[in-house]
């Protein structure tokens, strides 16, 4: 069951980030002319997240983080609520409570994201996460002296951090409990690369071994190895935030799950971004996406949904970015766990499932990075035995 095209109907967006802001402006770009609220749990106008634990550590300029001006959403006539948080969400009477107001809907976007996962680790209240611009402060002002500095995570987070503290010039160590840097999302191939360069500027590694304590002095790890640090920074990974969702009775599977086209069960009900599991329109997997781009497609794609009769169906190609140092590797695609990796030059790998070309990942290669990207779109990947008998030139294709 869907909901038809209601380009008058009254639209709540829950979560006032990157890709709720995003709905709301698709909205009113695709001619929506009802009521729109959003809805934050921050204070002030929405903010870009990813240069928090980059540019913003070095300059300290909030104000550039802004996304829009206030005088923006007085213009588009979006209600922006900020600072407050939607305690339960009635299905049957299609309303959403804000402190003790109750605000209609017809149409319902969840944009809820994630918040910091807090491993089971003795002391680790001792850490300091980075998630809000709250949390950038707090480390931008802690660097302001000469610390030794350690990082339990060996994320994209934890090394763009790392990275900038190195650059401060701050001693920094790293602590993955995985054998290898960014394991989730890129190749051994990759990993190795982001090793060397981490060695290189500095940051000492501990790799493949955990950490059991945070005390007043340090880390401790799986080994036993104390590590001295002034300042800890928790960056061990993000669980979505479901809870408002499974209290109203929809299914939660590694996030709210959605369709092809982004509704829950219920069709009055979206949700995009961090928090929700939808199916990979190649694979057909359930998958979560942790990426900027990906909650901004889906929120192109929500708007579409309620403002036209249209059938809509996310099949954007996904991608995603790090900055490290003088590094800014690039991924396009999705790539699965025992995908094969062919490295190609210094610094491309290609990956493939049996299926063909699933995700290419780049080190200072814009061009190549976009190639990829136009690659992917297609719904036959290439082979690897056709890319193979061109010597894996992408540009040539």
């Amino acid at each position: 069951m869907t909901a038809g095209p209601d380009p008058g109907g009254r639209v709540v967006i829950v979560g006032a980030g990157q890709g709720g802001l995003q709905a709301a402006m698709s909205l009113r770009q695709d001619g929506h002319t009802g009521p729109i609220t959003l809805v934050g749990a921050e204070q002030g106008l929405p903010y870009q997240r990813p240069p928090l634990s980059k540019t913003y550590l070095k300059d300290g300029e909030a104000e550039k983080l802004n996304l829009r001006p206030e005088s923006f959403f007085e213009k588009k006539e979006i209600t922006l609520r900020s600072g407050c948080r939607v305690k339960a969400i009635d299905r049957q009477a299609q309303r959403v409570s804000i402190g003790e107001e109750e605000v209609p809907y017809d149409h319902l976007v969840l944009a809820t994201g994630t918040r910091n996962l807090v491993p089971p680790i003795s002391g680790v209240e001792r850490a300091i996460g980075l998630r809000t611009l709250e949390d950038a402060r707090a480390l931008r002002m802690a660097l302001e002296k000469p610390a030794r500095i350690a990082v339990i995570g060996g994320g994209f987070i934890g090394l763009e951090f790392a990275a900038v503290a190195r650059a401060l010039g701050h001693e920094v160590a790293l602590a993955e409990a995985a054998p290898r840097l960014m394991a989730r999302v890129v190749s051994p191939e990759m990993s190795e690369h982001f090793r060397r360069k981490h060695e290189e500027i500095g940051t000492k590694l501990h790799l493949g071994n955990g950490v059991t304590d945070v005390t007043g002095d340090g880390i401790v790890l799986a080994d036993g190895t104390m590590v001295p640090a002034d300042l800890v920074l928790l960056a061990a990974g993000v669980r979505p935030n479901v809870e408002l969702a499974q209290a109203a009775g929809l299914e939660i599977a590694n996030g709210i799950v959605v369709n092809e086209s982004l509704r829950t069960a219920d069709p009055r009900i979206f949700a995009m971004g961090d928090c929700c599991a939808f199916p990979d329109p190649r694979s057909g997997a359930m998958i979560r996406l942790e990426s900027v781009q990906a909650a901004t497609d889906h929120a192109r794609c929500i708007a579409k949904a309620i403002t036209t009769a249209e059938p809509q169906r996310y099949a954007a190609v996904p991608w995603f970015w790090s900055d490290q140092a003088d590094w800014r590797l690039q991924i396009a695609g999705l790539a699965g766990p025992d995908d094969l990796s062919i490295p190609v030059g210094d610094h491309t790998v290609l990956r493939f499932s049996a299926a063909g070309l699933t995700a290419v990942e780049t080190i200072n290669d814009a061009k190549t990075h976009m190639k990829a990207r136009k690659l992917l779109l297609d719904k036959v990947a290439p082979s690897r035995d056709f890319l193979e008998e061109r010597n894996y030139d992408l540009m040539a294709l």
